[in-house]
């Protein structure tokens, strides 16, 4: 009888663990805060690439019209979703010029989720996955092969 009540006991306790973990995973934002109706393009100085989970990030120091300087914060997928669209953790260093087609926040604040970006060397990267905003890169943002 008291192994039956210790088994039963943990299979309460393996049931609510694992009722825990399923919350866990279904916690993650929505993509509202972003306007995806509207893109911006931004031209900046790349001050750090933040390669981590839930979500990477890139941030990125933009002149603005009057000669100052805005500095932008914007979002990017997991990383291995990155992966899947041909990011890798040195795809983007400190210091690289980028242009990126972003989402905007709806506030207006200086933040944004990533579209596409143009690096450096002139390729075309997309947000990772094949479809939806910040899918993978249209046809007509890939960069044109040399000839």
């Amino acid at each position: 009888m008291l192994g039956l009540k210790r088994f039963g006991c943990a299979a309460i306790i393996a049931a609510a663990w694992l009722l825990g973990l399923a919350g866990s995973a279904l916690a993650h934002h929505s993509f509202a805060m972003f306007d995806t109706a509207n893109t911006v393009t931004l031209e900046g100085t790349v001050t750090a690439f933040d390669w981590t989970n839930p979500h990477s990030y890139i941030e990125v120091d933009v002149s603005d019209e009057k000669g100052g300087t805005k500095h932008w914060s914007i979002e990017l997928g997991s990383t291995s979703i990155l992966q899947r669209g041909g990011w890798k953790f040195t795809t983007i260093r400190k210091g690289d010029r980028i242009s990126a087609v972003v989402a905007p926040l709806r506030s207006g604040e200086a933040g944004s989720l990533l579209v596409r970006v143009t690096l450096p060397d002139g390729r075309v990267l997309g947000n990772g996955g094949p479809t939806g905003i910040g899918g993978g890169v249209p046809p007509s943002a890939a960069p044109v092969p040399p000839r």
